[in-house]
């Protein structure tokens, strides 16, 4: 496991914690989740910090090569949260993005709630 292996899992833990107290787990009811307070947690305290992860170690001056296993849990953990966000707005989804284009994304917006949007469809845009 490289450097950043280490806060990938505990990534991938946090988001596997979020997406049980939102959707239940092994079909029991979920905890009580607020969804106008939560939708803003997933995305600063969770996508957001699993795209910014892979920015930094992309961009640090050197190339991070991250394993498989750590490539595949930090974009599990961003689209847990992803669909936990959407949940949120009331949409339910099945999140496959990819870390690099949300990365390119938030590199090109500055903002996790653009990403999101952009990514995700949610919310409609006026």
């Amino acid at each position: 496991m490289g450097e950043y292996g280490p806060r990938i899992a505990a990534l991938e833990r946090r988001a596997e914690r979020d997406r049980e107290a939102l959707f239940g787990s092994d079909g029991a009811d979920p905890a009580d989740v607020d969804p106008d307070e939560a939708h803003e947690r997933y995305l600063r305290e969770g996508a957001g910090q699993a795209i910014w992860l892979y920015v930094e170690g992309r961009t640090g001056g050197r190339l991070v090569r991250f394993s498989s296993a750590e490539f595949e849990a930090l974009e599990r953990a961003m689209n847990g949260w992803l669909e936990c966000y959407a949940a949120c707005h009331g949409v339910e989804l099945d999140a496959e993005f990819s870390v690099r284009e949300a990365a390119q994304l938030l590199l090109d917006t500055r903002n996790v709630h653009d990403v999101a949007q952009l990514l995700t469809g949610v919310p409609d845009r006026p």
